[in-house]
């Protein structure tokens, strides 16, 4: 069954600064990848991720502190390492914001310019 949308898209800056953010660290494809893969094997760690895709340590380190300060991914550091799971509310709220917003656009009820 399609998801339906709230109708309405009414908040101010604040929010759609939060939005932008989150956005502007999924604008790499690479970190999308990431997030992808985060989020089908909960709390792997950094290896496990450059064990699946062809890019060194460093790199992926580097994506997954973007999508951490993005807050998309939390982090947990047992040493010697470190585990990554997606932050699931941030990605439900994104996902219903998302769709209000397009719906705010696109529903036809517009000024004419």
């Amino acid at each position: 069954m399609p998801r339906r949308c709230n109708s309405e898209f009414d908040y101010g800056f604040d929010r759609a600064g939060e939005m932008a953010d989150v956005f502007a660290a999924l604008s790499n494809p690479v970190r999308i990848v990431i997030l992808r893969h985060v989020a089908s094997n909960a709390n792997c760690g950094c290896k496990d991720i450059t064990d699946v895709l062809p890019l060194a340590q460093s790199t992926v380190s580097q994506h997954l502190k973007v999508l951490i300060e993005a807050e998309l991914v939390h982090v947990e550091t047992v040493p010697p390492r470190s585990r990554y799971r997606v932050n699931e509310v941030l990605l439900k709220s994104l996902s219903d914001t998302t769709c209000d917003f397009l719906n705010s656009c696109c529903n036809g009820d517009r000024a004419e310019a």
